[in-house]
Order: C-alpha cells, then sequence, then structure tokens
C-alpha cells in the first residue's frame, strides 16, 4: 500500500510539483503534467474542468481524501492548495496512487 502523504511529499521534494488551479490548467494544456492532485474541498466545477482536460491530455487524477489546508501543510507550504500537478514525480511513488482506480 502507497502512503499518499509521503509520496505527494516526497514528489514536492525531489521533484518537479506545480501547485494551484491556473498553473495545472497550464500543465495539461501544455501536456507537461504526469499527475493532477485535487483536495477534497476542490470548487465541483473546477474539479471537472480540470478532470476534463487531463481526459483530453491522457493524464490520470488523483482526489485527495483530505481538505485543501492539509494538502497545503503536508507540502511545506503556508497556504491552502486545493489543486497540484506533478510533472516529475523525482523519487517518488506517487502515479502508483491512481493505478487500478481507473480515473485516467
Amino acid at each position: 500500500m502507497v502512503d499518499e502523504k509521503r509520496e505527494i511529499r516526497r514528489a514536492v521534494d525531489t521533484g518537479k510539483v506545480l501547485f494551484g488551479v491556473r498553473q495545472s490548467e497550464k500543465a495539461l494544456l501544455t501536456g507537461s503534467a504526469k499527475l493532477i492532485v485535487f483536495s477534497s474541498n476542490t470548487v465541483e466545477n473546477v474539479k471537472e474542468k480540470l478532470i476534463q482536460l487531463g481526459k483530453v491530455a491522457g493524464i490520470p487524477h488523483y482526489e485527495f481524501g483530505e481538505p485543501a489546508s492539509a494538502l497545503g501543510s503536508i507540502c511545506g507550504k503556508p497556504f491552502v492548495i486545493s489543486a497540484l500537478t506533478i510533472e516529475n514525480v523525482g523519487k517518488s511513488k506517487v502515479l502508483d496512487l491512481v493505478k487500478g482506480k481507473g480515473n485516467a
């Protein structure tokens, strides 16, 4: 079992991660994203838009089970994060979070 918190933090520390909805949208449009992660309280229409962009580009998504404040804390940031995009996983196994979930 992959520890979602540990792997998200490892991706932040060793890979390349973009924070925020606008940055995520740009990464999805350019195709540089490997995975998009949402907090549990991301606004529904924003989430749907990013998921749709991801489907067109073939990029999977993962819904983190905690609110944006917890996601920000896990990433070591002093602000809330409703969406983040992983461009380079670094040493993390964060892509294992979406394997077998069928949400690509």
